[in-house]
């Protein structure tokens, strides 16, 4: 899966992986998109910053398994409600927890989850699912259609308020007027019996089994979430995943244990799962056996790689992520309501410079919005490079080629005053150097940057970069840039974009939606709704020799049940 997270560049090297949390200075590299907020949250608010569950789990006897505890690097969560998560340091601990009617797994394939066996009927808008009937919630209660009526209508209330719901359940039948508060219910979803619940969409759409698997999709207990306020994940966070939450002290740690009623194979295995919030150096932290899981640096990089050096035996090589970073422009917002202004600024900067010699080629220069290896991508994709003339060009073509006229620029980074990477200083300096562009800084803590980028405050952003919830191309082009999208930070807007994208959501032919996706997808880079910046390229990341099955994948899925320790 998932959302935004968060892009930092330390001392040249890229951060991907939420298994880096705490202190940066150590130039981790982490893999895999599962974005961490890098700053622990102070814990001086909090009211409770200690909370132990104790859930009344039935015994299951019979299981066989190795138990044990994988420690991680993590960072705080900003939430671990399922229907609340927009980012990836949230997403892959609620991924755990959690789980809904159909899932990915570490292969990216769409499987059966809480759902055994599903129909498609009508002309394809009618899916009919049947729920397994030996699935329970962590506290011992029966899963029933019902509380996926209950948990969907939860998701897309009013009253929740979230921000997800009208781009991951907009095509269930009645789910725009029930989030707009004008229908008592969500039409489109029907409890045929205990174990059967029936969702209608507007119309056939190819990617909607692969939306289920986002957590706006998740079932919840009823119970639980009415009896514990807002913050009811933070005292008993009621699952039905492969673990459950035993632990959160704010600032410290999460502790995950094994449940031992879970309903699919393979079994989890581990005992308990560590997170650490408090941070710390990772590579450090690896090499003295305190965490078994870290990205590798630029500075240590070279190290690792020598066959001589004992951790080399322990080097994996992850895949590229499905994830794109960028540099987000405010297109309602001078300068950037522009479309020459943000044509200059693309061409102003040398991409293939900057990957070369200030990110050591751990990244690969990004000039279209779909990431290599992914459904759709085109290198064909024709990009804004690097021409300093022609960003002159466009510059004086420009509203704002007058500098004494030129409105103040303030682009809004995720942080709390550390570095906002070298990547990004570089730009701006080569925006000065070669446009006369200057740009101010301003930091903001991450929950909040990711609330006021949803409120589309920042006349600009950078510093994070958006990582699939689903292998299609939906997921990219249509939730982030099509004009009424929840999720267009940018207020980008373009009425025959739009309609692209509609007609791609309905077409059922693979190879003309494809086509259509990538005609939409030049046009939106001719229009520099963005200026995208890095894509991933090989991940590095060292793993303990008695972690067995621990995959590295280029998008967020369950995966830690498949994990054990020898």
């Amino acid at each position: 899966m998932k959302k935004f997270f968060m892009f930092v560049l330390v001392i040249g090297v890229m951060v991907l992986i939420a298994c880096g949390g705490g202190d940066q200075d150590d130039g981790t590299v982490v893999e895999e998109g599962d974005e961490a907020s890098l700053e622990a949250p102070d814990s001086s608010d909090d009211k409770s910053p200690t909370t132990k569950v104790d859930s009344a789990t039935p015994s299951y006897s019979g299981i066989e398994t190795d138990g044990g505890t994988l420690t991680r690097l993590w960072a705080d969560p900003p939430t671990l409600d399922p229907h609340l998560t927009g980012d990836t340091t949230s997403a892959g601990v609620v991924v755990e927890i959690f789980s809904g009617l159909v899932a990915l797994n570490t292969d990216l394939e769409l499987v059966p989850d809480i759902a055994e066996s599903w129909d498609i009927s009508g002309m394809g808008e009618v899916y009919t699912f049947r729920i397994r009937d030996d699935v329970t919630f962590h506290n011992g209660r029966k899963v029933t259609a019902a509380d996926f009526k209950w948990s969907l209508e939860r998701a897309a209330s009013p009253k929740l308020a979230s921000h997800l719901a009208d781009t991951y359940l907009n095509d269930i039948v009645g789910a725009s007027e029930y989030i707009a508060g004008e229908a008592d219910s969500i039409k489109g979803i029907t409890v045929i019996d205990d174990k059967t619940l029936q969702i209608t969409v507007d119309a056939p759409k190819a990617y909607f089994l692969a939306k289920l698997t986002y957590p706006t999709a998740y079932v919840l207990d009823r119970e639980t979430v009415e009896g514990g306020g807002r913050n009811w994940w933070v005292t008993d966070p009621v699952g039905t995943g492969p673990f459950k939450m035993s632990e959160y002290s704010i600032g410290e740690r999460i502790t995950l244990e094994r449940f031992g009623g879970y309903y699919r194979d393979p079994q989890p295995q581990l005992d308990t799962i560590q997170l650490n919030l408090a941070g710390g150096q990772a590579m450090a932290m690896y090499e003295n056996d305190e965490i078994d899981v870290t990205g590798v640096g630029l500075f240590d990089l070279e190290r690792v790689q020598d066959p001589n050096e004992p951790l080399n035996k322990e080097l994996t090589v992850a895949p590229p992520g499905f994830s794109v970073s960028y540099i987000g422009m405010n297109v309602a917002q001078p300068p950037f309501d522009d479309v020459n202004f943000r044509r200059a600024l693309n061409h102003a900067i040398d991409k293939e410079l900057i990957a070369k010699e200030v990110l050591a080629e751990l990244v690969k220069p990004a000039y279209s919005i779909l990431p290599p290896g992914f459904p759709g991508y085109t290198p064909d994709i024709k990009g804004l490079t690097f021409d300093p003339d022609k960003a002159r060009e466009y510059l004086e073509a420009s509203k704002y080629s007058d500098v004494e006229s030129r409105p103040r620029i303030v682009v809004t980074v995720p942080g709390t005053g550390g570095t906002i990477g070298l990547d990004l200083e570089v730009i701006i300096e080569m925006w000065k150097q070669e446009l006369g562009v200057e740009v101010e800084i301003q930091q903001v803590e991450w929950a909040t940057y990711l609330e006021d980028l949803d409120n589309r405050k920042f006349q600009a952003y950078a510093g994070l970069g958006w990582s699939a919830d689903y292998p299609d191309p939906q997921d990219f082009l249509d939730i982030l840039f099509h004009g009424d999208s929840g999720m267009n930070h940018g207020n980008y807007a373009n009425n025959e974009v739009d309609s692209l994208l509609e007609d791609a959501r309905v077409i059922q032919d693979p190879i003309k939606r494809v086509g259509i996706y990538q005609k939409a997808e030049q046009m939106i880079v001719d229009d520099a709704a963005w200026v995208p910046t890095w894509f991933t390229g090989e991940q590095y990341a060292l793993v303990k020799p008695h972690v067995i099955g621990y995959r590295l994948t280029p998008m967020i899925v369950p995966k830690l049940q498949e994990v054990h320790l020898d």
